[in-house]
């Protein structure tokens, strides 16, 4: 999940270099969204360690 949010940063500042404004907002707003669910999931995956659950025997 995280290397797609970099992917589509990449593609957000490319398409801002050549001044495809539209493409680079919409990248932009896809790069932020998969970033914020990564650290959500992340974030869920670290409490569930620290708490001991779906540890593996």
């Amino acid at each position: 999940m995280l290397r797609w949010a970099i992917i589509f940063a990449i593609i957000s500042l490319v398409a801002g270099v050549f001044g495809f404004t539209g493409i680079s907002a919409g990248a932009a707003g896809i790069a932020k969204f998969l970033f914020f669910l990564f650290l959500i999931v992340t974030i869920i995956f670290l409490v569930m360690v620290v708490l001991g659950i779906g540890a593996v025997a």
